[in-house]
């Protein structure tokens, strides 16, 4: 099986919110399922609440002892998937990776036809909903890798 990593900007909001969902739903796909932001703390620091309040709305949770972390390129590796919520994390990451690496970093939503090169929004600046909404669309990018899993259409180097 393989591993994922989901990459946000600082590893509070929608990379442990895509953590937690993946974990639920896409375990037969994933045998190793982690999250990182690009400029996340080096110190570690707990989920945002507001992200935490949301998933527990929507029945997903973290462990307990989740910390932040920071991406680094040399992890890269240790992932078939590497899942980014923004073009600018894809661009970040592929600068800093090496170049057997780039194909694996990818957009979350490549995986979700009507959203395709679209940006998962960050909900820090804005209201309690926007965190809902944004695991709505986690919720439907899992769905399409599960599916793509089940059709034979996700393949990994």
């Amino acid at each position: 099986m393989a591993a994922v990593l989901l990459v946000c900007t600082a590893n509070i909001c929608r990379s442990p919110m895509a953590e937690a969902i993946f974990k639920a739903r896409l375990g037969e796909v994933f045998k190793t399922v982690a999250s990182a932001g690009v400029h996340a703390d080096p110190h570690g620091g707990p989920v945002d609440a507001r992200a935490a309040a949301a998933l527990a709305r929507h029945d997903y949770s973290l462990e307990r002892k989740w910390r932040s972390r920071r991406v680094e390129p040399e992890q890269l590796g240790q992932y078939d998937l590497v899942l980014v919520m923004e073009a600018e994390h894809l661009e970040s990451l592929r600068r800093k990776a090496p170049p057997e690496h780039h194909a694996r970093i990818q957009l979350l939503t490549t995986f979700v036809p009507e959203m395709a090169g679209q940006d998962i929004p960050d909900p820090y600046f804005g209201p309690v909903a926007g965190f809902d909404a944004v695991i709505g669309m986690i919720e439907r990018a899992a769905g399409s890798l599960q599916m793509a899993a089940r059709e034979g259409r996700l393949k990994f180097s």
